[in-house]
């Protein structure tokens, strides 16, 4: 029994160095450019609303969170199991664990700045824009080269929510528009490697 066990450790080990050594196909453009497009209208639906308390701001963004991830991952179990076959459940893990840190990192922020210091929440659009910019740059070899300008926007895009946060506070276009286009490019990005490679 001691080898069966060995050969099929042996068998999922070469299935993740297979996975981790191909790119990964299960993001759709499509998808992607509608959870921006969800982000824009959030944010012009937030800023018909006027100034809104932390936990209402940060409150409709987590849902525009959790409608994106639900979004991308259910297409992406999908476009995996298309293009990945038998592969599909190490690829979609290869990518979860590349974007799951900093999912939690945002979380436990956010988590963290509500409990002990309500005043600074104005950190967090910036923070999370510069974590999700971290997510595109470690998953980096198993996705188009070109997804690396889109985590470049998300940095600076990031840097820049923190320089305007601090001074003006909290507005839905620091979530809005960073996000919004910065998905949009993801899409872009995505379609044109898929376009080029078939």
């Amino acid at each position: 029994m001691t080898e069966i066990n060995r050969a099929l450790a042996d068998i999922a080990t070469i299935r993740n160095q297979i996975a981790g050594a191909r790119l990964f196909r299960g993001f759709g453009p499509a998808v992607i450019a509608l959870t921006g497009i969800l982000a824009l209208i959030a944010a012009m639906w937030q800023n018909q609303q006027g100034a809104l308390a932390a936990a209402q701001y940060f409150g409709l963004w987590l849902g525009v969170a959790v409608v994106s991830l639900a979004l991308i991952g259910g297409e992406m179990w999908a476009l995996s199991k298309r293009h990945h076959g038998g592969l599909a459940l190490s690829f979609v893990w290869g990518m979860v664990e590349a974007f799951l840190p900093a999912g939690l990192a945002g979380a436990s922020i956010a988590a963290v700045l509500y409990r002990f210091a309500p005043e600074a929440m104005w950190l967090l659009p910036g923070l999370w824009q510069m974590l999700i910019a971290l997510a595109l740059f470690s998953a980096g070899a198993r996705l188009p080269a070109s997804l690396r300008i889109a985590g470049a926007w998300y940095f600076l895009a990031g840097l820049g929510a923190l320089i305007l946060a601090s001074a003006a506070g909290l507005s839905p276009w620091l979530m809005g528009l960073p996000f919004g286009f910065g998905q949009l490019l993801v899409a872009l990005c995505l379609y044109l490697a898929g376009r080029n490679h078939g």
